[in-house]
């Protein structure tokens, strides 16, 4: 049995971001693990696809992105709003507000069907 953490507000206190991406590890499951990003003014190197083995559920918090595809898509992302992304889609961070730091709640896992 694991101890009852304590509350955490994730908005509160963000670190500073503006030189690196910060990212944590907030839950670590056998299928899948939640993490923490803040960004501000980050994007994925020019040329650069993320290519995962695992889907990946985004939530925005705060701030705004802009995610591309390797097909040429773009889309922005504004607080609030979510995107799941299949394994293997080749993807990229564009582009991430610098002026207000980009927070960002990702789960990695397997989808089943429903």
């Amino acid at each position: 049995m694991h101890p009852v953490q304590e509350k955490e507000n994730l908005l509160a206190s963000l670190p500073d971001a503006s030189s690196e991406e910060i990212t944590r590890t907030l839950l670590k499951m056998k299928s899948a693990r939640i993490e923490y990003i803040v960004s501000q003014g980050q994007a994925s190197p020019v040329g650069y696809w993320y290519d995962q083995t695992e889907d990946e559920w985004v939530l925005l918090l705060q701030g705004s992105a802009i995610l591309g595809y390797a097909d040429g898509r773009e889309i922005q992302l504004a607080a609030g709003d979510s995107l799941m992304i299949p394994a293997h889609v080749k993807h990229r961070v564009v582009q991430t507000d610098k002026m207000e730091k980009t927070v960002w709640l990702a789960i990695f896992g397997s989808v089943e069907d429903i």
